[in-house]
């Protein structure tokens, strides 16, 4: 397996490249940058150095929180002390799936929709997407694994989603070879990160 610096170069290559080859669908301009979970601050300060290289090719970079907008969501909805409170009296998972329900309903901050706002008005010949802090989301809030499916459409701007989490391999599907990647790798994630093989993993 290469090394973090190695496929960060390659990820560079193909977001430089005109077009972008980060994709080989015109329509699916994503890819998953994956790393391992106990790689989080050599990673961040890779991607910041991407982000500059990236900028000096005339590459407009813009780094979108998945974990600020989750915390968002919680303040301006239940509140952080409602949550911690839910915790303690009602358990962890019950308090998980009322932080899910605010990233996932229509009638709160749903994620894909929340991000589209943000990149209304950037240009996708220019403009790239950074999502990182991902490891918010653990161990079950939202399934990172159907973030950039449910973007399909949305936008045609390139977005990278840098990913956190272990690589369990490719298997075969009934008509596909896809990527099994686990969460943070959480055991109780095995199976819930397998990707659409059109989207490029790195």
């Amino acid at each position: 397996m290469s090394s973090l610096p190695e496929r960060i170069e390659t990820l560079e290559a193909d977001l430089t490249a005109d077009p972008p080859r980060i994709s080989a669908y015109h329509d699916l301009p994503f890819a998953i940058f994956r790393y391992e979970p106990s790689d989080e601050f050599a990673a961040r300060k890779e991607i910041l150095r991407l982000a500059t290289r990236l900028e000096n090719a005339r590459r407009r970079v813009h780094f979108i929180s998945l974990g600020e907008i989750l915390w968002k969501a919680i303040r301006e909805t239940e509140g952080v002390a409602a949550i911690v409170k839910e915790e303690r009296e009602l358990g962890f998972d019950r308090a998980q799936t009322t932080v899910s329900t605010l990233l996932s309903d229509k009638d709160f901050t749903e994620l894909p929709v929340e991000l589209t706002k943000r990149m209304k008005g950037f240009d996708a010949a220019v403009d790239c997407v950074f999502l990182v802090r991902a490891g918010a989301l653990a161990p079950a809030i939202y399934r990172c694994a159907k973030l950039l499916d449910e973007l399909h459409g949305r936008t045609m701007v390139p977005v990278v989603l840098f990913y956190p989490g272990t690589l369990d391999g490719p298997q075969q599907g009934q008509n596909e070879t896809v990527t099994s990647l686990r969460f943070m790798g959480l055991q109780e994630r095995q199976g819930a990160g397998t990707y659409n093989y059109r989207v490029k993993i790195y």
